[in-house]
C-alpha cells in the first residue's frame, strides 16, 4: 500500500485523502490547528459557503453528497434588498435548482470525521508545516514534542492561500508566482433566529445589499440565523478605517441597512468582537514539482469568494485530478503534471469570474436594466434550451470548465449589450422579434 501525505485537513484536504483512501493509499493528513473538535471553534474565516453542482459531484463521488445535504439550506433565488427596505428578487436557475448554504465549520468538521473514520487515514492535528522537500516529495512539521517529516512518496499540498509548501517552490527557478490583495476586506455579523426560532427573513434565498461601491449578505442556517458578510473598502473615506467605533459602524449601518440592522439587537458587540479579514487572489504556476509534490486548492489558485466557487473549485480540482490518476494508472510522474498544466487555465478563469461578479453583486444587482437583461437571457434560454445557457448557470449548475464558461459569458454579453440598446426594449422584451435578434447574433 502507498503511503501519501497530505498538507493541510481543511475541506479540500479533507476530501482529497477520502479520494485517496478509495484509490488503496495509505494517507497521512497533517494539519496545523489543533482538532475544532476538542477546542470547540473553528479558526480561520468563518463566512458561509455556497455549494453548487461541481461541489456535489465532487461530495458524491466519495460518498459523501447524502451527509453534507442534511446540512445545507437550498437558496433559490437572490433577494436584494434596496436603502428602502424594498425587495426585488432574481432565481438563480431554472425552477427547483439552487445554490445550498453551509457552515464552513460544520462542513469540515463532518469532512474531517469521515477521513478519520476511513481505517487508510490518520488524521494528526497540532502539525504545523514548516519546510518541505519538494524534490523528495516529504514535509517538515512543528510539534509540541518536536519536528516531524513524513514518511509519505509524494505530498499533496493542500494548505491554503498561505502554503509553507508552495513557500518551497517559490525558492525553485522557474515558479510564477503572484499574489494580490483587493481593495476590500469583509466582515462577518449575525442576525439571530425570531423569538419563534424561525428565520426573520426569507429562508430559501441569499440577501444581498448592493450598494454600489459596498455590500452586505446573508446566508441561512440551519437554527434559524443569517451569518451576514460586510464587503467594504479596508482604507479611504467610506471604510472600515474610516468607521473607527461601533457607535459610527451603527450610524453607518442605519442609512446604508437599516432594515437589516434592525434584525441585529447586539450589533454593536459584535462589531467589536468579529475581526476585518482582507481578501487575497493567488494565482502560480507550475503547481507540481515532478511527481513528488502537487499544490492544489487554495495553496495554487486562491480566489475571493464573489462566485461562490472557492470550496466549490477545490472540490472539482479533486474530482479532476482523481480522473486523471485513473487515465495515468495512478503513474503520479505523468499525472502531476497535466494535472497542473490542464487545471491551470481554469483556475485563472474562475478568479476572474469571481472579480466580475462582484460588480455584479455589489453594484448592477441594484440596476433595473441589469434584472431586465436578466430575464431576457432566462427566457431565451428557456426557448432555445440547447442555444443558450447563462453564463451564472455555466459556472454554477454545469461541469463546462471555467474557461470555457469565461469565453461564452463575454460572448454572450456583447450580444446582450446589442438586445439592450435596443429602442423600447422594456416594452418589447419577451417579443419573438427580440428573440430572433439574439438567434441572429449566434454562430
Amino acid at each position: 500500500m502507498k503511503n501519501v501525505t497530505v498538507v493541510g485537513a481543511g475541506l479540500v484536504g479533507s476530501l482529497w485523502s477520502l479520494y485517496l483512501a478509495k484509490r488503496g493509499y495509505a494517507v497521512d493528513v497533517y494539519e496545523r490547528r489543533p482538532d475544532p473538535r476538542k477546542t470547540g471553534k473553528a479558526e480561520g474565516r468563518s463566512i458561509n459557503l455556497a455549494l453548487s453542482d461541481r461541489g456535489w459531484a465532487a461530495l458524491e463521488k466519495v460518498g459523501m453528497a447524502e451527509a453534507v445535504r442534511k446540512e445545507a439550506i437550498p437558496m433559490y433565488r437572490r433577494v436584494m434588498h434596496d436603502v428602502a427596505g424594498n425587495l426585488s428578487f432574481q432565481p438563480y436557475g431554472k425552477e427547483n435548482q439552487a445554490i445550498y448554504s453551509v457552515s464552513r465549520g460544520g462542513l469540515n468538521r463532518l469532512m474531517v470525521e469521515a477521513a478519520e473514520a476511513h481505517p487508510h487515514v490518520k488524521v494528526h492535528f497540532g502539525h504545523a508545516c514548516v519546510d518541505a522537500d519538494v524534490e523528495g516529495g516529504t514535509a517538515t512539521f512543528a510539534t509540541e514534542d518536536g519536528h516531524v517529516t513524513s514518511q509519505g512518496e509524494a505530498v499533496f499540498a493542500t494548505d491554503g492561500a498561505f502554503s509553507k509548501v508552495r513557500a518551497q517552490f517559490q525558492r525553485r527557478d522557474r515558479f510564477n508566482y503572484q499574489q494580490e490583495y483587493i481593495d476590500h476586506g469583509y466582515k462577518e455579523l449575525h442576525i439571530p433566529p425570531g423569538a419563534d426560532g424561525s428565520h426573520q427573513i426569507e429562508r430559501e434565498a441569499l440577501h444581498i445589499w448592493p450598494r454600489g461601491k459596498h455590500m452586505l449578505i446573508a446566508l441561512p442556517n440551519p437554527d434559524g440565523s443569517f451569518t451576514c458578510t460586510l464587503f467594504f473598502p479596508m482604507e479611504g473615506p467610506m471604510s472600515f478605517d474610516a468607521l473607527g467605533t461601533a457607535e459610527a459602524a451603527e450610524t453607518f449601518f442605519a442609512e446604508h441597512f437599516g432594515d437589516a440592522l434592525a434584525l441585529m439587537p447586539d450589533f454593536q458587540d459584535q462589531w467589536r468582537q468579529n475581526p476585518v479579514s482582507s481578501l487575497v487572489i493567488i494565482r502560480c504556476s507550475p503547481w507540481n514539482v515532478g511527481g513528488k509534490t502537487v499544490l492544489f486548492g487554495d495553496a495554487s489558485h486562491a480566489i475571493v469568494p464573489f462566485y461562490g466557487q472557492g470550496m466549490n473549485s477545490g472540490f472539482e480540482d479533486c474530482r479532476v485530478f482523481d480522473e486523471l490518476l485513473d487515465a495515468h494508472k495512478d503513474d503520479f510522474e505523468a499525472a502531476f503534471p497535466v494535472f497542473s498544466t490542464q487545471r491551470k487555465p481554469h483556475a485563472d478563469a474562475i478568479a476572474e469570474l469571481a472579480m466580475r461578479n462582484f460588480v455584479e453583486m455589489r453594484d448592477l444587482t441594484a440596476q433595473p436594466e441589469f434584472l431586465l437583461q436578466k430575464k431576457i437571457e432566462a427566457a431565451f434560454s428557456a426557448q432555445y434550451p440547447g442555444r443558450w445557457m447563462p453564463l451564472y448557470s455555466q459556472v454554477t449548475f454545469s461541469h463546462i470548465p471555467y474557461a470555457d464558461a469565461l469565453a461564452a459569458g463575454k460572448r454572450q454579453e456583447a450580444i446582450m449589450q446589442t438586445i439592450m440598446a435596443r429602442p423600447n426594449i422594456e416594452e418589447t422584451w419577451n417579443s419573438q422579434e427580440v428573440m430572433d435578434a439574439i438567434l441572429a447574433q449566434l454562430h
